[in-house]
């Protein structure tokens, strides 16, 4: 998950686990550390080739936009097959369309107030129990 809002990540993160989700959730604040990771000390992404990962993503980030992201990982042989879901508070029709045109997977727009909020991700977390997300080796 790369989310810069402690809050937002808390919420994400509990609503998954209500699901019934239980996978592994490393938790990113910007996109400088989770591409680190992604990508590994040699840069390649080979680190994490064959593993399952499911890349939970904000737009606007501290360092970088989450656009950049979604590129270096869709563009990259070992992560390019890797699910993105977009998580944002970002609506504009242009920039969805240009997340789906880059490879993402899911979009979704975060309410900007709490209620609606926690019921988006209530349902994401429904999604993933019932998409069944693959264990981390």
């Amino acid at each position: 998950m790369i989310e810069d809002d402690e809050g937002h990540a808390r919420l994400i993160e509990r609503n998954i686990r209500r699901a019934g989700v239980n996978n592994v959730i490393e938790s990113f604040r910007d996109g400088t550390s989770a591409l680190a990771a992604l990508f590994g000390p040699d840069g390649t992404g080979e680190i994490n080739a064959g593993r399952p990962l499911l890349i939970l993503l904000d737009l606007n980030l501290p360092d970088m936009t989450g656009i950049d992201i979604l590129q270096k990982v869709k563009s990259n042989p070992h992560l390019r097959r890797s699910p993105v879901v977009i998580l944002t508070t970002t609506d504009d029709q242009r920039e969805i369309q240009r997340c789906y045109d880059l490879g993402c997977n899911v979009y979704i727009t975060k309410p900007v107030n709490y209620e609606g909020f926690a019921n988006a991700i209530r349902q994401l977390g429904l999604f993933f129990s019932v998409m069944q997300v693959p264990e981390s080796a």
